[in-house]
């Protein structure tokens, strides 16, 4: 019971503190993963450079794998593309396995109480995150002592030593491997295991290949139970990664096993740990020289194996997919993205909201009330992506920016509903045939256009973090009100004159109302911007 007691919590520290070291890592590199993904060419040999690089920051190939999943499910990354970088990951997950082979488990304690000391004293989420990272690193390697000591006992125990002897077989290790990855979701975590037994002389570099095969192909359940629900290219993108390492497996047990054996035996021998973190690298480096240059192949395959074409989903949002939630930091920015189409959107239904009154069109008429039910889709989409990624673990800068996003849709919102406000007064007008005067129409003219200034300006001070933009958005919602008011008197004086329709001329009051408004909406939206307060 001891030795269970042990090997869980040790087990348990160590899982806790490579999320929390991959957390750190990620929030701190959130904006350099932004300008990396947003790079992806068709170079296959950058792609999978792409790959082994976020997987070294987020610390996961399976959160590599399925972010990667969702850019192909959202059609942003074609399947080709997605090839590399999977295969990539792959490679970039052996750096863990290479970092806790180095036993440095007596410093761990140190390296905790600077993190949290660094961690109590910081004041900017940059210190934060940092401290983050070696409190992860250093419970990382607490972990794995309180692991590896636990397990000493079982060296002596005949049962254990038994099921040594079996793994010998490496069919038995590849699928004791698969078991193992597929409980723990994590390959890194099998291998921290293994090289737990291997530090404490339990088990064998012989003992423990069939095992790392069988990581390896575990380590693809994760992507491929991601994948359910998704289009048929992100099921083909989980269904390669996981036929890369089965192939790979297959080409190993039958070739390459024995030489990359002796190999890491005589790069390192007698040190049976660094062996399995070697072996580990070498078959997934060794995985990719082979199986990269038939990269189009392995496309084909899943082309065939997943048959069909996709049943169109009713959605209006382009850039979401939850299983970005892997790597919040993207998931931001995929959000950012969607906002800043929804202001498009909204830009789009002014535009032509602004025509109807001169044109009468009923196109235009149509297209605003059409435009108006894609708002109010994208605002409950994204908020309901909004709302979970806002428990995820995020730096105070990444929370304010969610937080900005909610308030920023609602005004995109309230937007909308004030052009099919006007929209439905000019349809009222066209109905009754009103006739405004020529001067009114100058005045509409005049205000319509700051007002459709200020909600572009608006979007493109947001989508570009133009703070100069934002702020002279705010003297032009200023001039929106002059000119409401002084527009408002104007209209009241040709209505009493007799120069224009009361009826009518109510209505063209209640319009500069709506214009006013969205002005008062749009300056929100610059504030937020500029970082005043929500």
């Amino acid at each position: 019971m001891s030795i269970f007691i042990s090997v869980l919590g040790g087990l348990g520290l160590f899982l806790y503190g490579m999320n929390l070291m991959g957390a750190g890592l990620q929030k701190s590199c959130g904006e350099r993963l932004k300008g990396i993904i947003a790079a992806i060419t068709k170079n296959k040999i950058y792609a999978v450079l792409v790959g082994i690089f976020v997987t070294m920051i987020i610390q996961s190939s399976s959160a590599t794998t399925i972010m990667t999943i969702g850019f192909v499910n959202a059609g942003f990354m074609t399947l080709a593309q997605s090839v590399g970088i999977i295969i990539g990951a792959n490679v970039g997950t052996t750096i863990t396995a290479q970092i806790i082979a180095f036993d440095i488990s007596k410093y761990a304690p140190l390296v905790i109480a600077v993190g949290v000391f660094m961690w109590m004293r910081a004041k900017s989420d940059r210190k934060k995150d940092i401290s983050e990272i070696l409190i992860g690193f250093g419970i990382l390697f607490l972990g794995m002592s309180i692991m590896s000591n636990g397990l000493a006992p079982l060296a002596k125990e005949e049962w254990f030593k038994e099921i040594l002897v079996k793994l010998n077989n490496p069919f038995i290790g590849v699928l004791a491997g698969l078991l193992l990855t597929t409980v723990l979701q994590s390959s890194s975590a099998s291998i921290g295991l293994l090289e737990a037994l291997g530090m404490q002389g339990a088990i064998n570099i012989n003992q423990a290949f069939g095992i790392l095969f069988g990581d390896n192909i575990g380590t693809t359940t994760t992507a491929m139970i991601s994948s359910i629900g998704a289009s048929k290219n992100a099921k083909r993108a989980a269904f390669i990664h996981f036929l890369f390492n089965l192939i790979g497996t297959i080409i190993f047990m039958t070739i390459l096993r024995i030489p990359v054996q002796y190999l890491v035996e005589y790069i390192s021998p007698g040190n049976v740990q660094r062996q399995i973190a070697n072996a580990h690298t070498f078959f997934n480096i060794i995985n990719v020289l082979i199986q990269l240059p038939f990269s189009n192949f392995l496309v084909k395959i899943s082309q065939l194996v997943i048959k069909g074409d996709d049943v169109v989903e009713e959605r209006y949002s382009e850039h979401l997919d939850k299983r970005f939630f892997e790597t919040p930091s993207i998931a931001i920015i995929q959000a950012q993205k969607e906002v800043s189409r929804m202001g498009e959107v909204v830009i789009e239904s002014l535009e032509k909201t602004i025509e109807a009154f001169r044109t009468k069109s009923s196109k235009n008429i149509e297209f605003v009330l059409n435009r108006e039910k894609m708002i109010n889709g994208l605002e409950k989409e994204i908020i309901d992506y909004l709302v979970p990624l806002a428990d995820k673990n995020l730096s105070d800068e990444e929370k304010h920016k969610v937080f900005v996003m909610m308030y920023s849709i609602n005004d995109y919102e309230r937007i909308g509903d004030h052009c099919e406000n006007i929209i439905e007064l000019i349809q009222e007008i066209k109905d009754e045939n009103s006739v405004f005067s020529k001067t009114a129409f100058d005045e509409y003219d005049k205000i319509s256009s700051d007002v459709m200034k200020i909600v572009t300006d608006t979007t493109n001070a947001y989508k570009d973090n133009n703070l100069e933009l934002a702020k002279n958005c705010i003297n032009i919602e200023e001039e929106v009100d002059i000119l409401e008011e002084t527009y408002r008197r104007n209209h009241m004086d040709r209505i009493n004159r007799g120069i224009c329709d009361t009826n009518a001329g109510v209505k063209f009051l209640d319009i500069l109302s709506n214009f006013e408004r969205i002005a008062d909406h749009s300056v929100n939206i610059a504030n937020y911007t500029l970082g005043k307060e929500l």
